[in-house]
């Protein structure tokens, strides 16, 4: 009986590691944009948190340190979208286990 229940669990264990595989792969296709300004600044990152686009408007361009906040603003925004995905997907898969990933 024991040996039964030891292979469904196993089975089971599989099934899980298989969708987070899946989920993994799902959560590096993903794209955020984080805005800042309203707009004016734009920044997109992907599901492996690489930035992979910027738009700055020439509005915003005169005031450095302005800028430089804009664009952690903007970036911090995507990155927290992507995490909160992450996270989302996972937890589907886990079944809201908190398991590291």
């Amino acid at each position: 009986m024991f040996k039964g229940g030891m292979a469904g669990m196993m089975k089971k264990a599989q099934q899980m590691q298989d969708n987070m595989q899946k989920a993994q792969a799902e959560i590096k296709l993903l794209n955020a944009t984080g805005k800042a300004a309203g707009g004016a600044i734009e920044i997109t990152i992907n599901g492996e948190h690489l930035a992979t686009n910027i738009k700055i408007d020439e509005m915003v361009m005169d005031d450095k340190d302005m800028l430089e906040d804009l664009i952690l603003t903007a970036i911090n925004d995507a990155t927290k979208q992507i995490s909160d995905a992450s996270a989302a997907k996972m937890k589907g898969v886990t079944g809201g286990m908190n398991l590291p990933f």
